[in-house]
């Protein structure tokens, strides 16, 4: 077996041990401040086959998927637009700029003033994280196509339509599949952040929860599932990224 396959799990199995020393085996750490990896195993068990898990997991990825698939519906025409048309750049930049940096869960009070408490207010707050990174990268992307391709299309009699369906578009998907991969990363953030604030189902309502009630190999299993499903989207994410440019 190729060594360098093993490497990444080097680490982890050394946190692990060193986890479990400090926890159940010297008991330097109380369990309801850090369980041991054996505490943690029992209650992902227990949670399982309660199906409270499940339940909640695909409760947390529709809501990321329904805010990145909103972001993506507005930001990937609008920047294309922007990235095209140089004039509506201008016009909006200054807008972007101000709202760009504004943390996600600093939209949590009005979500919950305008949506209330559940789904929705989750879903707005993710699409709020998601949309301008992909808004930016796909600006990014229109303005790095190479305009001897823009040229020869409009010198070959090709419209504005034309030249971003057939040059633009094209050019700028590595860009929109950088800013969608990020994006994902973002969207769980703030899918916890709002769970735990303005919902009742979620792994951020389950992490909640738990805490609340000091059970934290559940804290600690959830924990380790939105780890896990970044983990997973990322992989995906970086597939297609590759399938993209080869």
């Amino acid at each position: 077996m190729n060594k360098r396959k093993l490497l990444p799990f080097i680490l982890p199995v050394a946190i692990i041990i060193f986890w479990y020393v400090i926890t159940g085996g010297l008991q330097l750490v109380k369990p309801y401040v850090l369980p041991s990896p054996v505490d943690v195993l029992y209650s992902a068990i227990n949670i399982i086959e309660s199906g409270k898990l499940v339940k909640n997991t695909i409760d947390t990825l529709f809501k990321v998927f329904c805010g990145l698939i909103l972001a993506s519906v507005v930001a990937i025409p609008l920047g294309i637009i922007l990235g095209w048309y140089q004039t509506l750049e201008d016009l909006a930049s200054f807008v972007i700029s101000v709202l760009r940096p504004i943390p996600p869960v600093a939209w949590i009070p009005f979500s919950i003033l305008w949506f209330g408490i559940g789904t929705v207010p989750a879903v707005f707050i993710i699409f709020m994280g998601c949309v301008f990174p992909i808004l930016v990268y796909t600006i990014d992307g229109v303005k790095r196509t190479d305009k001897v391709l823009i040229e020869s299309a409009q010198t070959l009699g090709a419209n504005d339509w034309n030249v971003l369906k057939k040059v633009i578009l094209p050019s700028t998907i590595p860009y929109i599949v950088s800013g969608l991969k990020v994006g994902v990363g973002i969207a769980l953030m703030c899918t916890i952040s709002a769970e735990m604030i303005g919902s009742s189902s979620g792994l951020g309502y389950m992490i909640l929860t738990a805490t609340n009630l000091f059970d934290t190999g559940t804290t600690v299993v959830g924990m380790l599932v939105i780890g896990l499903i970044g983990l997973i989207l990322d992989y995906v994410f970086g597939l297609a990224q590759k399938r993209i440019f080869w």
